[in-house]
């Protein structure tokens, strides 16, 4: 072998480098943003348009703290309630339906089965803001526009969810295991509620995840369905409240102080789930 096949670099390790190189680059360019909304949600008005956001200096973390909760009333309380109850009680009992939905398709025979699912996986290409008006003359005609309801009702049906339900359940629930339940005397019900859905854990909680994350983010539909302010999510009320900013100054560090709590939620709700929803990733991976 020549010198200079020797110092040549190998082939595998210049591939390990560029993978390696590639995966530092997209961290960084993910964990930037959240670096200066950090940075930004401990600063003064003053500091934020200034150069020494970086700097230790104009601290003013607890101040703005404050003024984001005493603004305009105490509003940004309330649309966090808000979205916690649009989000967490909508994924829970949205991820139920569609977990449930995907079961009866794997598990059971009726006529049209597979045309039903194709139109279920046609629904997932369709974009929500194309159903925003639709749902809005549906709600407008069942009376329920600016109400709790008129956001509420819509996100517990997701055709992704009963997507991935039944990919679960063809991965997780073994038909051996429903014939010995009903052997034994269980009906479907108690089936599904003590033998499936107990093997579907994993499953149910990676639904609920992806659920929870496109609830909390929603935007287009709040906007469209509610009016009334008490009943905004934070989505839609830092939305207002950065509109506003143009005119009022005052409102650019509490609106950074709210958009760095509002991720919160979501990273404390995967930080906690994510030995469920890792395992539930890999469901149908092995046969």
């Amino acid at each position: 072998m020549s010198v200079t096949d020797s110092t040549r670099p190998h082939p595998r390790l210049l591939g390990r480098a560029t993978v390696n190189a590639v995966v530092g680059l997209s961290v960084l360019y993910t964990l930037l943003p959240v670096l200066w909304l950090v940075l930004a949600a401990a600063k003064n008005r003053d500091a934020l348009f200034g150069s020494d956001l970086l700097s230790l200096g104009d601290f003013s973390f607890l101040r703005n703290l404050g003024d984001l909760f005493a603004m305009d009333g105490g509003l940004y309380g309330r649309w966090y309630v808000n979205s916690l109850l649009y989000a967490v009680l909508g994924a829970a009992v949205g991820s139920l339906v569609s977990v449930a939905c995907g079961y009866a398709f794997d598990k059971y025979r009726f006529r049209h089965k597979e045309k039903l699912f194709g139109l279920v996986l046609a629904a997932v290409m369709v974009p929500q803001t194309v159903l925003a008006l639709p749902l809005y003359l549906m709600a407008s005609g069942a009376g329920v526009v600016n109400t709790f309801w008129a956001v509420f009702v819509p996100v517990l049906f997701n055709p992704f969810g009963v997507y991935l339900g039944r990919v679960f359940s063809q991965g997780y629930v073994p038909d051996e295991v429903l014939e010995a339940a009903r052997i034994d005397g269980a009906g479907e019900l108690t089936t599904y509620v003590r033998v499936a859905l107990r093997m579907l854990g994993p499953g149910l909680v990676t639904v609920f995840l992806f659920q929870l994350t496109a609830i909390w983010n929603n935007f287009f539909l709040p906007m469209v369905m509610l009016s009334d302010q008490d009943l905004y999510p934070v989505s839609l009320g830092l939305y207002q409240w950065n509109s506003s900013a143009s005119v009022s100054p005052e409102y650019y560090p509490v609106v950074i102080m709210g958009a760095l709590l509002a991720v919160l939620p979501l990273v404390l709700a995967f930080a906690l789930l994510q030995r469920f929803w890792r395992s539930g990733l890999t469901a149908g991976a092995v046969k």
